[in-house]
Parts: structure tokens; sequence; C-alpha cells
């Protein structure tokens, strides 16, 4: 009788959110506080209003506390204080399942999704029709319609594993579509997306306020989006509400300084660091993706000490293939990789760290890091080989703890300890802890693959001066970024990539924006 009270209600709710009229509040958040077991205190009596057919920033430093308040008005997290309403109803969400009854979706900054299944059975996964006799055909069919009416494209069929980082977003926002909901919270919703993909996504979400009056939280770190899109701004800071502003009356100076207490420098100067000796020697490489299709060929290039190579280009294009086979992660079908004068193209990863190349991947979840394990033992990864932490098979814990302390305060990391587990770090802080590892060796070749995705903008200052440090210090650095304006900022060379293929190396004094963003659309035309 309660669950079938309870689906009435979320019906009944949803219907009203059909309904309803612009301007109207949709979901008011009083006075919630949660502190976690470890003692840090998430959110701090936040009070939160959402309005129909608006689009609502939550902007914030990395463990700011945006994401704890997204959890709880998900239903993923229980408040210690505080309550919520919709539309002047109080609710009482014990799990998501009460948020998505009511009308309320998320899509999370990492991905909730199985790998090894498809697209439309992750879909449909633990939604109400995943019960009894599937009618998947009609499921797809139904998918498919919703997906073309906001412009998303996506093989239902396909496996999540072999799809792109932009590609699992739109599923998981399908995913949301899919079960109903009219209030969407998207926790950093266009951090792996590319600049197509993202154009896409902002008309969809256009879309959503315009026809279904849906709310749409909006957390991100990238303030032109907040500009352009964004109706209002809530800003939060050490989990509390600092600033609460029209986007009209902002720039993306004033919320940078209201998100991390100064100024912050967007363009940083490249100081001229004299060039070194032949560092790396790529000719002719080529690797698979994982559906076995060719996902580059005929890559050659050239990396002196002291330079740093920024390839750009739209994901799907084989550059994060190319850092793969760089850092030893994924075989060459063909080619060779040249590092100081010897053949490392079927090395080893552990002999690459051992000679002095560093990388940083792209997935800090997946790839980057051990969820479960303490911050010590994330950073041990890249330790237990090394004689000095490592005595005939006996590992020196307090080495690697004194080590872990170094990282932190260096890299000015937020975390309540050392043997904090790495799934509970905010993925800025995860990030710092990443990089803090990779440069504590001081790498004489650096691959930064995406290195300051979903990073807020005082914490991607931080992360690009950290790479001209290692510049300076002679290190050769591949920096692979969709950003074009980091790719300007700290590259010495420019070398865009499209289906595949290095279209030009561009020396950063004759680089154009327009020249460029069009090599990686393949539309360039020389004149």
């Amino acid at each position: 009788m309660l669950a079938d009270a309870k689906a009435t209600r979320g019906a009944q709710l949803q219907n009203e959110f059909v309904v309803a009229e612009a301007g109207e509040v949709m979901l008011e958040a009083k006075g919630i506080t949660k502190r976690f077991p470890n003692g840090v205190l998430a959110n701090d009596h936040i009070d939160f209003t959402l309005k129909s057919g608006e689009v609502h920033a939550v902007l914030g430093e990395n463990g700011a506390g945006k994401t704890t308040l997204m959890c709880i008005l998900f239903g993923l997290l229980q408040p210690d204080e505080g309550e919520i309403s919709i539309r002047g109803q109080k609710m009482d969400f014990r799990s998501p399942l009460d948020a998505i009854e009511a009308g309320i979706g998320m899509v999370h900054q990492h991905r909730k999704l199985i790998p090894a299944h498809s697209v439309i059975e992750n879909i449909i996964l633990g939604h109400p029709q995943a019960r009894g006799v599937l009618k998947l055909k009609q499921i797809e069919e139904e998918v498919a319609a919703l997906a073309e009416s906001y412009g998303f494209k996506v093989d239902l069929r396909a496996k999540v594993w072999q799809l792109s980082e932009g590609e699992k977003q739109v599923v998981e926002i399908l995913k949301a579509l899919y079960r109903g909901a009219k209030i969407l919270i998207l926790d950093e919703p266009t951090s792996a997306l590319t600049p197509v993909e993202t154009e896409k996504l902002l008309d969809s979400i256009l879309k959503m306020t315009r026809r279904d009056l849906g709310v749409v939280p909006f957390i991100t770190h990238k303030l032109p989006i907040v500009l352009s899109l964004c109706d209002h701004v809530t800003v939060l800071q050490r989990g509390k509400v600092t600033a609460r502003l029209q986007t009209c009356d902002a720039t993306e100076q004033i919320l940078a300084k209201k998100m991390v207490g100064r100024e912050v420098i967007f363009n940083l100067k490249r100081p001229e660091v004299p060039t070194g000796a032949q560092i790396l020697k790529v000719e002719n490489l080529s690797a698979r993706n994982n559906k076995g299709i060719m996902a580059f060929e005929g890559v050659s290039f050239i990396l002196q000490e002291g330079e740093i190579m920024g390839i750009a280009g739209v994901a799907g294009n084989g550059q994060h293939e190319l850092a793969e086979v760089l850092a030893g992660l994924r075989k060459a079908e063909g080619g060779s990789i040249n590092f100081l004068g010897q053949d490392i193209t079927n090395m080893s990863i552990l002999n690459r760290w051992r000679m002095g190349i560093g990388y940083t991947p792209a997935e800090r979840t997946d790839v980057g890091s051990i969820g479960a394990f303490s911050l010590v033992d994330n950073i041990f990864m890249n330790y237990y080989f090394d004689e000095e932490f490592n005595h005939k098979g006996v590992l020196d814990y307090k080495k690697m703890q004194r080590l872990t302390h170094e990282i932190i305060e260096e890299f000015d990391v937020a975390t309540p300890g050392i043997d904090t587990s790495a799934h509970s770090m905010s993925g800025g802080n995860l990030q710092k802890i990443i990089m803090g590892r990779v440069f504590s060796r001081k790498p004489l070749l650096l691959i930064a693959n995406l290195p300051a995705q979903g990073l807020d903008v005082g914490a991607t200052e931080f992360v690009q001066r950290k790479l001209l440090e290692a510049r300076s210090n002679q290190a050769g650095i591949i920096l692979i970024s969709e950003e074009l304006d980091e790719i300007l900022s700290l590259s010495d060379w420019v070398a865009p990539m499209y289906e595949g293929k290095i279209v030009d190396f561009i020396p950063i004094a004759e680089a154009k924006k327009e020249t460029i963003g069009a090599m990686m659309a393949g539309s360039y035309q020389e004149k």
C-alpha cells in the first residue's frame, strides 16, 4: 500500500511539473546541513531555490560542497538538518527512487554505467518497466525518439565500454530523461564532451526548459557556459553560500573571484625556455581503438626538452589512443617510439616509469586511481618498485606517508587526511593527487591527457602552472586537450588532430584559434 501511494504521489507530482507556470518555485531547500564522519562539514545551512523555466548554475571550488548538496536533493545522501520542498510540498527522500518518483533526475560527474552492458540495457536498468518480459524493441523506439527530440546521437546497441566519454554522458542524460525527469541535476555535464557535443547539449537544455518547464541545476566550472546559458548563479565556499546573483550582472572575473576568494589569471604567461636535446621521436605510429577500428595512423613528430606539444582535437579523433600508446597502455599496430635514443615501442609500463616517463590519464577514477584505496596506497602505485621505498620486498610505509603529506601540501589538496579513500575525494582534489604522484617522480617526459578536465578555475590555474614549471625544468610535455584556450596558452607547438591524423604542426607564434578550430573540425582549406 505504501509503495502504491508513493508511486501515485510521484505520478501526481510529475503531472504537476508539466503544467507548472514559468517562474514558479519548483524546488526549495532550506538550512541543508551535512556532516561526514571524518569531520568534514560539507554543507553548512544552505538555502537554495529553483524556479521553473530557468537554468540555475551552482559554482564553487572542487570540494566546496556542490555535489554533496545535489546528492541530497537526489536522495543519495540524507541531510543532518534542513528540509526539501517540491512546489511547497515537503519531501523526505530516503533514496534516489523517492527523488525519481518525484520527477528528479541526476547525471553524475562520474559515470554510473555498466561497461559490459549495451546502451539500451543501461538505460532500462532499474526502470519501472524493467520487470517481467521486456518489450525491448518498443523501448528502443521510445529511447530513439527521445534522443532525436533533443538532438542526441548514440548507438543504442553498442556496449558502453566501446563509447567515448562524451557518448557515455549522453547515455546518462537519456537514462534520466527516459525515467521522466522534470528537474534534471547536471553535475559537470560538459566536462567530457566535445565542443560540438557541448553546443548540442546546451541547445537540448534550452529545449527542456522551454518545452517542459523543467528546472536544470547546472554544476560546472566552465564560466563562459554559465554566462551564456544560465539565468542565476549560487556560489559555494567551504560548504556555505557566499553569493547569489544573476548572470546578467556577472563576468568571468567576478564569478572566479567569488569562487576562490582571489583574482584568477586565465591566461598564464609562458616564460621563454631554451629547448634542449631531442627527447622523443615518434615515427609512422598507428593503433586501433576499443572497437578494433584504426584510431590513428601515420603519426610522426619530434619533441625536445623544454617543449610542450599541444595536441588539439575533438574527442574520438585518436588523441586519447595516442596518449595510451605513448604511455604503454595500448599496443601499437605499427611504427616506432624512441625515447632518449632507445626504442620503447613495446616496452612495459613499469620500465617506462623507471626511464622517466609520466602519464596523467583523462579517466581519473577508472585509470588514474583505485577508489577503495587510501591516498597513500594510490601514490604507492608509482613507487612500489623503487628501491628507496622497497627494501627486498618490504615496503617502507612511513616514507610513503611522509611523501603523501608532502604532495598534499605542495598541491594544496583538500582532504581530511592521508588515509582518506580516493572515491571520497572531489574530482579536482583527486586530480591533484594524481598530478602530484606523477610530478613527484620528476618525469623527463610527461604525457598529460586532459589534465584540467572538470577542474575549477583555481585548480586549473594551479595545474597549468605545474605544467609550465616542468617545462622550465626541461621536461618534454605532450599536452592533450579539447580546450583551445588551454592549448594556445601553454604550448610551444600546436598539432591539431582529425580522423586519426595530425593535420599540421604550427609554432605557437603562428597559431590562430580560428584556423586550429577549423583543422580540428576537418573543415580547414588552405588559401
